[in-house]
C-alpha cells in the first residue's frame, strides 16, 4: 500500500493532510482521522458504504446515539 493509498475512509483526506490511524477490518487495512475514529467508535453505521458491512456494526452498549 503507497502513501497515496492511505487516506481517511470518511473524510478522505489523505496522511499529507492529516494524521491517520491504520486498522485492519474484514483482513484489509484501512485508515481512519482522529477526527472521525468517534464516528468508527460510537457510530459505526455512519460509515455504510465506506466500511463493508458498516451498517450492522452496533456500537458499544451504552453509547448508542440514535
Amino acid at each position: 500500500m503507497t502513501s497515496l493509498d492511505q487516506s481517511c475512509l470518511y473524510c478522505e483526506l489523505n496522511s499529507n493532510q492529516v494524521p491517520l490511524i491504520n486498522f485492519s477490518y474484514q483482513g484489509k487495512e484501512l485508515w481512519i482521522c482522529p477526527q472521525h475514529l468517534p464516528i468508527l467508535i460510537h457510530e459505526p453505521q455512519k460509515l455504510a458504504g465506506k466500511l463493508p458491512g458498516a451498517e450492522n456494526l452496533s456500537p458499544p452498549q451504552g453509547h448508542d446515539h440514535n
